[in-house]
């Protein structure tokens, strides 16, 4: 009977993370910005988002023969049947990627305001909302939330090499070096959650800007960040 039971949890545990869609990824361009914000789906193939709600690429990540530690900063292309939208979409989402996967697709209608018309919606059971224009200058039209995960921003009421940047996803933290620190430095990442991150400063010319230590891939609440 409990072998029994245990199955049934253990298959109903896996039909729900292969119909849902969860953050899997945030990667940071140059250690610095944020690229990209990644939901994963069935058959471990990645969706990749911008801030701004746009789908920029999706497949599966390639893990490098030499180091386990790197993977191709490009996924491969996901050779399932991917479909779009036609003639029965919205004027403004007609063309775009319907289905990815299991994964459905929906975007903001014409009629919706002007910071969320055409941005994705949804992404399978996963809703997405935008900062609009009531909130402040340098959030409008970025990413709020994806699914129960909320997305903070440094605004123009914090140091200026900061603002724009991610400041939270969800629990975690995310801390940059400021104006006040060396100029290779200024606005990379600091820290994510517990996890610090050091660089190479200008003293340092041979190396300067990059990654003196902390991982370039750190899986943190559940989130693996990924610094390139």
């Amino acid at each position: 009977m409990f072998r029994t039971v245990f199955f049934l949890f253990a298959l109903f545990s896996g039909l729900c993370r292969a119909s849902g869609q969860e953050i899997a990824q945030i990667q940071f361009n140059n250690g610095n910005n944020l690229g990209t914000i990644a939901l994963l789906t069935d058959g471990n193939v990645l969706i990749r988002v911008s801030d701004q709600g746009k789908i920029l690429e999706w497949g599966t990540e390639i893990q490098s023969f030499r180091n386990s530690n790197y993977y191709a900063p490009q996924l491969q292309p996901y050779p399932g049947r991917i479909e779009y939208y036609g003639n029965e979409a919205d004027s403004i989402n007609r063309g775009k990627v319907k289905t990815i996967a299991s994964a459905y697709i929906t975007y903001y209608p014409a009629s919706e305001t002007e910071l969320k018309r055409g941005k994705i919606r949804s992404i399978g059971r996963s809703n997405f909302d935008y900062f609009d224009a009531y909130d402040n200058k340098s959030l409008r039209g970025k990413l709020k939330m994806i699914g129960g995960t909320l997305f903070q921003f440094y605004t123009n009421f914090d140091d200026p090499s900061l603002i724009g940047k991610l400041r939270a996803v969800g629990n975690t933290p995310i801390q940059y070096y400021n104006s006040f620190d060396d100029k290779l430095i200024r606005g990379k990442v600091k820290s994510i959650g517990s996890v610090i991150y050091t660089w190479y400063t200008s003293l340092e010319t041979q190396y300067g800007g990059g990654l003196k230590s902390g991982p370039f891939r750190a899986s943190i609440g559940g989130i693996v960040y990924i610094l390139q």
